[in-house]
């Protein structure tokens, strides 16, 4: 998979003035890791992903991240894996079990980033460093990657409104955010609403337990109705999965071309893109995102600094100064698809226009 071509922002996060903790000085990594050092190429890494309902986990992140550990141990680095299935004590049992196997780093995607902070306390008492991955953990947080995510939800919002057009406030929209315990669904909401605010009509308004399509799709139900099918003009979809729930339920209303957005450039949601029933995802660039948290957690196991990785700073309600990289994103509708994910080697235009959605690529000129 190609590395990406868009920089890596440079843009850096406000610093609270009130903080109950701090993250550790990258002066300390060298000092804290005798040991660290001296195990060079041949480290344990553990790896904690939330779920396997959303595709690009077991289908970018898992492998990528496998990809630039190898890389940057000459072949010696393993990656040690598991996915908590969107079970938040599950997945504080395997920080457990990877504390116990004594991993020299763990990078976590926390599907509770609360809930997880003990297990987090649990891994630094352990002397095992921590690098928060796509999701901004809780607890003592070493490094922190991801992407812009207030940036993404005003990307989702200003699509929608683009689709809208001059009928933003004919008819309301439905707002369908992502799960609550997730805290990079309350920045999509945050920068959705941003834009949103003031332009539309928000008939309702859910946030979707565990980010589950068949949850977005009983929601979608619920607002139906409650509004009415033919006041419904548009749908905010914080990702593609929810989307594909969402889209079944306005056909099973007979509520069709309005706009639907998106998150993630899953396949499903790119072909459903390339139909016309999803108007636009957000394209994030999961191989700079995997690199980033490859070169963070060799770094970390290896007792170096993350001067030359993270230029950037974040806070989470524990812990302040958080070493990070934010990675930019792209709206991706219809009129971008080659630059974006056939470009990086997402997928190839055969697995887009496959069996049926080949007219409707040839119907939109995506050859």
């Amino acid at each position: 998979m190609r590395r990406a071509a868009v920089a890596v922002a440079t843009t850096a996060m406000a610093v609270s003035l009130a903080a109950c903790g701090s993250a550790k000085e990258s002066g300390d990594n060298n000092d804290s890791s005798d040991s660290a050092a001296k195990k060079g190429d041949a480290i344990k890494v553990g790896l904690l992903l939330p779920e396997n309902q959303t595709a690009r986990y077991e289908k970018f992140d898992k492998p990528l991240i496998e990809k630039k550990v190898k890389e940057l141990t000459n072949g010696k680095g393993e990656v040690v894996y598991a996915n908590a299935k969107q079970d938040a004590t599950l997945q504080a049992q395997q920080v457990d079990t990877m504390i116990t196997n004594k991993v020299d780093v763990l990078i976590v995607d926390a599907v509770d980033s609360k809930a997880i902070a003990g297990s987090i306390t649990k891994a630094e008492q352990a002397d095992i460093p921590v690098v928060a991955y796509d999701r901004l953990a809780e607890g003592p947080i070493d490094a922190y990657t991801s992407f812009d995510n207030v940036t993404v939800g005003k990307t989702q919002g200003e699509a929608l409104l683009k689709a809208l057009g001059d009928k933003a406030k004919d008819g309301q929209i439905v707002m369908m955010n992502g799960s609550s315990t997730d805290p990079n669904a309350a920045q999509f909401k945050e920068g959705a609403h941003s834009v949103l605010d003031g332009k539309v009509n928000v008939g309702r308004e859910y946030d979707t337990k565990e980010w589950k399509p068949e949850n977005a799709n009983a929601n979608m139900q619920a607002a139906i109705s409650a509004i009415g099918k033919d006041k419904i003009i548009g749908v905010y979809s914080a990702n593609d999965g929810m989307a594909g729930g969402i889209i079944t339920a306005l056909k099973r209303a007979g509520i069709a071309n309005i706009p639907v957005t998106g998150q993630d450039a899953e396949l499903a949601g790119v072909q459903r893109i390339v139909t016309g029933e999803q108007y636009m995802s957000v394209y994030k660039s999961y191989p700079q995102e995997a690199a980033v948290a490859g070169e963070m957690a060799v770094a970390l196991a290896q007792g170096k600094s993350l001067d030359s990785i993270a230029k950037d700073k974040a806070d989470s309600a524990t812990t302040k100064g958080i070493p990070s990289v934010l990675v930019p994103v792209v709206s991706l509708t219809k009129d971008n698809i080659k630059e974006t994910v056939i470009k990086e080697g997402f997928y190839t235009l055969d697995e887009i226009c496959a069996g049926n959605y080949k007219a409707a690529c040839d119907k939109i000129g995506l050859k």
